[in-house]
Order: C-alpha cells, then sequence, then structure tokens
C-alpha cells in the first residue's frame, strides 16, 4: 500500500546511542551520523521538549470526540489486537493532528501518551508517516525521549477515500531488542500496513453509504421521496466513491423546480433552480454551515435539531434559506436547504455588492486551518513573520491579509527576484510602516546584509518575508533564516489540502456578470482536479479557472472533456520530476490536437513512435 520511510537505526551505522548522548551534553557529535536524526532531535530541542519528558507537557484540552475515522477503524482494530503479544506490543490510532484515538496492547516501561506530535513527544514513526505519506519506522535512540529508547515502533499513513489526504496514523510499538537484523523492516510492518489498507476500506464503504443517505434528502427535498422514486434537476460538484455513482445519475433529471441544495462539506448537489439563486457568497455560507453542523454534533457542543430552521445569509443575498439536517445513525453528516428568493428590490435601492472573503483564507482542511491559525496568532505580534511554502501557494497573498486592509495602502513590497541586493529600498524605513519581502530565497549578500542591518538598526519594523525552499542558500542566507525559523510558518501544498479545492473554485472564479450564474462543475471534473498534483498549486489552479471562466462558450457546468489535458489525464502513477511534468504535458497536447494518433503525435513532436509509446509507460509506471 505504500513504501518505507527507511530508518537509519536499522542499518549498521555508528552508535546512535552515544551519538545522542553526545548531543544532549552538547559535545561534538562522531562522524556518520544520520543527518536526518539530527535533524529530528535538533526540531525537539527547538520545541522546547525535554528529554526526559515523562508526559506530554500540554494535553488536549478535551478528549477527542467520536470520529469517522474511529467509527471505521474499531471493528478493523478488534480483530487485529488477538494477533498482536499484547503483553509486549502496542498498537495506536491517531488522527491527522497525531491525538491518540484508540490504543490497545503495552510495552513494558512506556505508558500511551495522549498526543504523537513533534511539537509534544519529539521525533516518532507516527509524526514521520503524516509528514512523509509513507510508512515510516523509528527505532531506539531515533527518538528524543529517554523513555523511549529501547523502542522501535513502525506506522502507516491512513488516507481518506476522497482526495487522498492523510486523515491519521496506525503505529504499533515494540521493543526494540524484538527487532530483526540491521536493515530489516519492523516484524510488524506487513501487519501494520494490512490493517491501515482494512481502514482505508471500510472508510470507503461507509462514505458511500453516507452520500446515499445525503442524496435521499435531496431527492425528497426536491420533490421525490427517496432514492429511485424521484430525479433531480442537476448534481453539480458530487464526490464519493464509484460505487455510489449508478446512484446520483438519478440526480440528473427531476419534476419540480424547487431551489434545493444538499451539502456535506465535501459534495454538493445543487438544483437548477438553486443554481439561478446561489451566488458564490451564499453557497460559501451554506457550505460553512454544513461543516459547523457536522463539528458541533461531533464534539457535542450542541445538539443540532432535526430543522435548523431559516440561516443567516450574506447581506443582499437576494433569497431566503430553510435549513434541515441530514442524519446517518443519529449522527449529523450534512445539510438539505431549500431556498426562496425575495422580491426584486426597487430599482432606487441597489442591493450592495458583497465582497468576497480573501482567496488566500479560504479553505476548511485542517492542514490549512493549522498553517492559517498559527499565522494569524504569530501576526498579532510585531516581530519578523517567516512564510514558507511551494511556489504558488499564496504566501504573499496571505502576508498582505495579514497586514490588514488598512496597511495594504501603506505597505511596502520588495521583490529579492527583481532587486537581490535591496538596493532599491530605503535605507532607513519608518517604524509605523510594514514590509513585505518577497522570494528570499533570490536574496544575495548585499541583500542580507541590508535586511540584517533593518532588523538591528528598526527591530520593531512590521516585517513579512516569504521563503520557497528549493536551491540550496549560502551561509549567510542559512544565517538570516535561522534568525527568522522561530518565528516561521509553513504553508502546506494544494495537493496535501485537495479538500480545500472545491471552496477555492467559486473564490478564484471571475464574478459572473448580472443575472448569470455563478462557474459549476460536473462530478467528472471535480474528480480530475482534486487528483491532479498541482504542481503550480493555488496559483496555478487559478490559471485554469480564470481561462475557463473567461473563454469557455458552453453553458452549464464545466465538463471534464474541458480542462486542460495534464489535469483532465490525472497524475502519473509516480512523482515525476519538472521536467518530466513539462513532457508529459507537451505529448498530452499533442495527442489532443491529432485526436489520439499517437503516430501523428510523434511526429509533430520530432520523436519515434516507438519513443512515445515507451514514454507513455513511463508515466504509467
Amino acid at each position: 500500500m505504500t513504501t518505507t520511510e527507511p530508518s537509519p537505526a536499522a542499518t549498521a551505522r555508528p552508535s546512535l546511542r552515544l551519538a545522542r548522548e553526545r548531543f544532549l551534553s552538547g559535545c561534538p557529535l562522531p562522524g556518520g551520523v544520520p543527518e536526518e536524526v539530527v535533524a529530528a532531535w535538533r526540531r525537539a530541542r527547538f520545541f522546547g521538549v525535554p528529554h526526559d519528558l515523562k508526559e506530554p507537557a500540554v494535553a488536549p484540552s478535551r478528549p477527542v470526540a467520536e470520529s469517522a475515522l474511529l467509527g471505521a477503524a474499531g471493528p478493523v482494530l478488534d480483530r487485529i489486537v488477538p494477533a498482536l503479544d499484547t503483553d509486549r506490543s502496542l498498537l495506536v490510532l491517531t488522527d491527522e493532528r497525531l491525538r491518540v484515538l484508540w490504543s490497545a496492547g503495552s510495552v513494558p516501561g512506556l505508558d500511551p501518551c495522549p498526543v504523537l506530535s513533534e511539537q509534544e513527544v519529539g521525533n516518532n514513526s507516527a509524526a514521520l508517516a503524516l509528514r512523509t505519506r509513507r510508512r515510516a519506522e523509528v527505532h531506539g535512540p531515533e527518538h528524543f525521549l529517554d523513555r523511549w529508547q529501547d523502542v522501535s515502533a513502525v506506522s502507516v499513513p491512513v488516507l481518506a477515500p476522497e482526495g487522498g489526504r492523510v486523515v491519521g496514523t496506525l503505529t504499533i510499538a515494540s521493543l526494540a531488542s524484538r527487532l530483526g537484523a540491521p536493515g530489516s523492516p519492523h516484524p510488524h510492518a506487513a501487519l501494520a500496513e494490512a490493517a491501515a489498507a482494512a481502514v482505508e476500506t471500510e472508510l470507503r464503504a461507509r462514505a458511500g453509504r453516507a452520500e446515499r443517505v445525503l442524496l435521499d434528502a435531496y431527492l425528497r427535498a426536491a420533490g421525490g421521496t427517496g432514492r429511485g422514486s424521484g430525479e433531480a434537476d442537476r448534481a453539480v460538484g458530487v464526490g464519493g466513491p464509484d460505487e455510489a455513482v449508478g446512484d446520483r445519475a438519478v440526480a440528473n433529471r427531476v419534476a419540480g423546480d424547487r431551489a434545493v441544495v444538499a451539502l456535506d462539506g465535501r459534495n454538493r448537489l445543487i438544483s437548477d433552480s438553486a443554481q439561478r439563486l446561489l451566488t458564490p457568497e451564499v453557497l460559501g455560507a451554506l457550505e460553512r454551515t454544513a461543516v459547523s453542523a457536522r463539528q458541533a454534533d461531533a464534539v457535542g457542543e450542541a445538539e443540532p435539531p432535526e430543522d435548523t430552521g431559516p440561516a443567516e445569509l450574506p447581506e443582499g443575498a437576494g433569497c431566503v434559506v430553510r435549513i434541515d439536517a441530514v442524519r446517518l445513525d443519529d449522527v449529523v453528516i450534512g445539510i438539505v436547504a431549500v431556498l426562496e428568493p425575495l422580491a426584486a428590490p426597487a430599482p432606487s435601492q441597489p442591493v450592495p455588492a458583497v465582497p468576497r472573503p480573501p482567496c488566500s483564507l479560504t479553505g476548511s482542511s485542517v492542514p490549512w486551518r493549522h498553517a492559517v491559525g498559527r499565522a494569524v496568532e504569530l501576526a498579532r505580534s510585531p516581530e519578523p513573520l517567516l512564510l514558507t511554502g511551494e511556489r504558488g501557494t499564496g504566501k504573499s497573498a496571505l502576508a498582505l491579509d495579514l497586514l490588514g486592509t488598512a496597511a495594504r495602502t501603506a505597505v511596502e513590497i520588495v521583490d529579492a527576484a527583481l532587486d537581490t541586493g535591496l538596493e532599491g529600498a530605503p535605507p532607513t524605513w519608518p517604524a509605523d510602516r510594514p514590509l513585505l519581502l518577497r522570494h528570499a530565497e533570490r536574496l544575495a549578500q548585499p541583500g542580507v546584509a541590508a535586511l540584517n542591518s533593518l532588523l538591528d538598526t528598526h527591530p520593531d519594523t512590521r516585517l513579512l518575508v516569504t521563503y520557497t525552499p528549493g536551491a540550496p542558500v549560502g551561509p549567510c542566507l542559512q544565517r538570516l533564516l535561522d534568525k527568522l525559523s522561530a518565528r516561521s510558518v509553513a504553508l502546506p501544498p494544494l495537493r496535501e489540502r485537495t479538500e480545500d479545492i472545491r471552496e477555492l473554485l467559486p473564490a478564484l472564479a471571475p464574478r459572473p456578470a448580472p443575472g448569470q450564474p455563478p462557474l459549476t462543475w460536473t462530478l467528472d471534473a471535480l474528480r480530475a482536479l482534486e487528483r491532479y498534483p498541482w504542481p503550480g498549486n493555488v496559483t496555478e489552479l487559478a490559471h485554469v479557472v480564470r481561462a475557463l471562466a473567461e473563454h469557455r462558450r458552453m453553458p452549464g457546468p464545466v465538463r471534464r472533456a474541458e480542462l486542460p489535458d495534464a489535469v483532465r489525464e490525472g497524475p502519473a502513477a509516480r512523482p515525476l520530476s519538472p521536467m518530466e511534468h513539462a513532457e508529459r504535458a507537451a505529448i498530452l497536447e499533442a495527442l489532443r490536437l491529432h485526436g489520439g494518433n499517437k503516430a501523428r503525435a510523434a511526429a509533430a513532436l520530432g520523436i519515434g513512435r516507438a519513443t512515445l509509446y515507451r514514454k507513455l509507460r513511463g508515466y504509467r509506471g
């Protein structure tokens, strides 16, 4: 199911136990110590994790509520426990924030922890598996904590059925003395992978059931009596497992003209009548209502009633809405909203346009909420803030939003890609005027010196810096980045928060002309968008959305056939280099222009047909 993140301790290397002792005492390390292990120890020290920690410094503020992951994993884990030596092994399930949802068994001298994040307990296999999205092993002195020096653990990420995001991890820990020969996998590695695969299968099955319940509720509200007895106007943006496609097909036609929307935070059913009433702001408000209803029910903060009644919509929405909660096994899984238009306002009283929320703040996925929340928290202080991430993740846009609307007119933006030495920046800077430095990775040594001088002479300057990791940097810039890293936030790439794509689409699309419906998407188009890896991240997605909005002439939702070739065909079966991405895109474009004829496409590209076939096979492998 997954590949393995190799464990340096599992190979014949210099004693990591001795190296760790020298690290803790501040002595020079012996040669040959794996850099990734030293980096993990340094992170633990940076986070302030004491090596003699008995329990995590910060326990969860409240018990983790019953979750969809735990519900799906429970029956699987109950079947696995008898296969373990529970007196000498520990089986642990965490959520996407590494909070422990469930555990069984024990390891002598080791009490289970309530949370396994690196910020709380240092290096461990669950945190490594979550970060790398692969099976990971951490053994003995690779751990930072004293209490885990004799423990070996293997962890496997659990992926969501839609979008492939990591929703949790499954870990099996045992005594390091039970590990096999150096370099061999953890003895329970195969069991951990099989268990994670079984949990993912159960998640897919449950997702399909929830989707059918949502569809039933939609059909009833639209005028039918349930699945199979009525048909819907149009399904726009419905996700979920393939086995539910046949049921969703009935949502393509229905008698009646009620304006009905069904949402669960991931899937979306919109009738034609509702599509004519919806604006991006109203749709966003309904999405947030659906997510809030699910979360409130999950944590027990409120008891969502069967009929939540009228909902508050943005000013100038032009309609009112009544909302019903949709339940499965007495748990709220989504909402059905019925919209009613308001009387048109008099010409002398035009409805004011409602501003869109900043696109850089759009997204409800856990990685994105965590990153933005951390950035907002750090931005409250006037000290410098470093935003890192791949190109196109929205670092500059988020920085401007953090500075606030009022500050945007006064903020000075300096781009190191255009001015590597910061020669165009003024020698002195008013303390009350914020500075945004973009592309810090392009700074030359004079630019680093200028920025250090600014920080020394004006320590109260409001400074935000964006940095794209990748190319090696010089020692001067590295020291500057190290200085800024204490207040840094890493923005996740779009491929790690694909569930946000459906929220980003209306935010990225140009505002429709008066009387025109917003841009909508078919199920196949949404699936293609969510499966594409987006090497250019949100910037690339924005280009695709705007090009479609400006140039398409077809009515109705955007179809998969209208998407760019690379997006429509889906990702390659293996990770590709930037050169391979460009090469694959060129091949797909040539095939499209020549109607799929490989001989003509090869001739147009100036390569042999055998070469074309070989490259296509390579992308699939």
